[in-house]
């Protein structure tokens, strides 16, 4: 269902027409739901807001960590809060490093790893970002959450992937948007992932905020994940290789590897889809190749095959720059809640 919705979401302006009269139904939801939010209670500390108009992956998480990252050089300790989609808790909840994913979600283990920093799930994550700001965090970033209205937010930043964009520019379910383009003039700032390749990204131009920035997802090296082992894309060019990524836009992953001269062999899957050791049974002795999301949940597989690819976010020197300067902005003019 999500391979079929996808290729009429992203493909040409006409497709999906036919549920246009749900979408406007679902647009009348939305704004009903924005006109009719309580005020968000001010917390001690400011919160940031990585988020994005469409449903499934578009680069938040690596972004997160970026930003995480950087507060802490400038000397703000950052608390993570995430929903934990995927994950059976629903409480608040603290990560350590070991969390088992199925009651955590697998992004938020990333984050928690990736950063050291503090990192909280939970439905209702207002409380989750006052479980971080009780453990020392400064500053608060919430992987997704933008349309989370009982969170309050000082910043707001938007991701885009550049080649899907918004896809035909319709709200669910004809269309991948979850909320108007019109959301996007009230962000901080608009991050695209990748280069600008998709018309929907010109057409909504009217729309976006001062400050848009381009992000580039760049793989490391692989990384087994029965021993630890590193080794270079480049030493896995010698013979085939198999790709497998659970992710929102398995693709990119795919046109990454095949950019380092890999010759692979797509195995997509849906978005947080749990993999089974059956699952990457391939008949073959090829080198399996997985997303750090898709590690996250085969850690326990001692199979010397299996290898995965950690991405890092990198910016342009100028745009590395106007990001930490909105994060430094964030910080500095932020006033606490009475008593804070």
């Amino acid at each position: 269902m999500q391979g079929w919705l996808n290729r009429r979401w992203y493909g040409p302006p006409g497709t999906c027409a036919a549920l246009e009269p749900l979408a406007r139904l679902y647009g009348a939801v939305v704004a009903a739901r924005r006109r009719r939010a309580a005020a968000a209670p001010v917390l001690d500390a400011p919160v940031i807001i990585v988020g994005n108009l469409t449903v499934g992956g578009t680069g938040k998480t690596p972004l997160t960590v970026w930003l995480a990252q950087q507060s802490r050089r400038q000397g703000w300790p950052a608390g993570l809060i995430s929903r934990g989609y995927g994950g059976s808790a629903g409480d608040v909840r603290v990560l350590q490093r070991d969390a088992d994913w199925r009651e955590v979600g697998d992004e938020p283990l990333i984050l928690a790893r990736r950063s050291d920093c503090v990192t909280a799930v939970g439905r209702e994550r207002t409380e989750a970002a006052r479980a971080v700001i009780a453990r020392g965090a400064r500053i608060v970033i919430s992987d997704d959450g933008l349309q989370h209205l009982r969170l309050t937010r000082q910043c707001t930043i938007v991701v885009a992937d550049g080649a899907r964009g918004f896809g035909n520019g319709r709200l669910l379910p004809a269309g991948p948007l979850r909320e108007p383009l019109e959301r996007l003039a009230s962000a901080d700032a608009l991050v695209i992932n990748g280069a600008s390749e998709h018309p929907s990204l010109r057409a909504a131009a009217a729309y976006f905020p001062p400050l848009v920035l381009r992000m580039d997802l760049v793989p490391g090296e692989a990384v087994a994940l029965a021993s630890g082992e590193r080794r270079t894309l480049e030493s896995f060019c010698a013979s085939s290789v198999h790709a497998v990524a659970g992710i929102g836009h398995p693709q990119r992953f795919f046109q990454a590897l095949r950019a380092r001269g890999l010759k692979v062999l797509e195995h997509p899957f849906p978005d947080h889809h749990p993999l089974t050791p059956a699952e990457l049974q391939f008949g073959d002795a090829h080198p399996v190749l997985m997303t750090e999301k898709d590690a996250v949940k085969c850690a326990h597989l001692a199979d010397p095959r299996l290898w995965f690819v950690p991405v890092e976010a990198v910016f342009s020197e100028a745009d590395a720059a106007g990001l930490l300067e909105l994060l430094k902005r964030t910080a500095s003019s932020f006033v606490a809640a009475p008593g804070g």
